[in-house]
């Protein structure tokens, strides 16, 4: 009987491949790509005449001119990064308890419980808050039944605000990967650092964080990426007064229908992302292929 040689099998495992990856490569293609595409064009075009463009840098020139434009960026991105600070700072102790202190049941337990409020649309979840946090709301009249405040206090529409909204709808994205890179870490090793005579501090600098920091890289890109383009909560916590960059491109798309100023600022907003993930990238020594793919 013929047999098949290794060299008619490669085309057959390749043509394989293709087909598995079509599915993912035409969704790359039709909902990233080319969106992106259309408005890096739209970002350069001015309207010189009904339905006739020409090629401009005029809406970037807006952006630098206009000092609440840049103020508002730069706020954006500030905010974007105390968040991925603070949601690290408050995961990590998550993750290392669901990871390391925890077994069985207890673990399976703690981590659906952090997987229970994301059962709900970010949209609920943030009206929750407001609930809680208006004048009128829960925490004003909790304080004022303690005798803490003689009136509700109004604890909407401040930067604080802001910041407990953004923490809150991004914590799972940090705990995932903290737990991830925690559960791999052999617990022999803090053993043999604690009999060799190294503390709790000098334990966590030199070998957990050492270990985890393709998780802490990961959870801090993902957080930071969809806190930076979060629109919805800064909105509904932050008010009017705001100023947030997504809330300018939203204003700029539907409101003013100036889709070409909208698309200059969305690629902004896009080249500030990768911006500062990359920059993260080689502060920590870590390759965005390997984070990824070990968290």
């Amino acid at each position: 009987m013929p047999t098949e040689s290794p060299g008619d099998a490669l085309p057959c495992a390749r043509l394989m491949l293709m087909l598995l990856l079509a599915p993912a490569l035409l969704w790359l293609l039709g909902l990233i790509v080319l969106p992106h595409v259309e408005l890096g064009i739209l970002s350069l075009r001015a309207r010189v005449a009904p339905r006739v463009y020409e090629f401009s840098l005029a809406q970037y020139g807006t952006f630098i001119e206009e000092p609440l434009y840049w103020h508002t960026f730069v706020r954006t991105a500030l905010m974007s990064i105390l968040a991925t600070v603070i949601t690290l700072v408050l995961a990590f102790p998550i993750a290392w308890t669901i990871a390391k202190l925890t077994r069985g049941r207890n673990k399976s337990m703690l981590f659906i419980l952090c997987l229970i409020p994301f059962w709900v649309s970010e949209t609920v979840r943030t009206l929750g808050w407001m609930i809680l946090l208006r004048e009128s709301g829960v925490l004003p009249g909790l304080l004022v039944w303690l005798g803490l405040t003689p009136a509700p206090i109004e604890m909407l529409y401040h930067d604080s605000t802001i910041l407990v909204g953004l923490v809150y709808t991004s914590m799972l994205f940090m705990v995932i990967p903290l737990i991830s890179a925690l559960e791999s870490l052999d617990d022999s090793l803090i053993e043999a650092a604690y009999d060799l005579g190294g503390n709790g501090w000098s334990i966590l600098r030199q070998i957990v964080i050492p270990h985890a920091a393709p998780g802490i890289v990961a959870g801090c890109i993902v957080v930071f990426m969809l806190t930076l383009g979060n629109y919805l909560t800064p909105t509904l916590l932050g008010g009017k007064n705001s100023q947030w960059f997504t809330e300018q491109i939203y204003t700029q798309f539907i409101t003013r229908f100036n889709w070409e100023q909208g698309a200059a600022f969305g690629f902004l907003l896009l080249g500030l992302s990768t911006a500062i993930v990359w920059f993260g990238l080689k502060l920590s020594g870590q390759k965005f292929g390997e984070v990824m793919q070990r968290s």
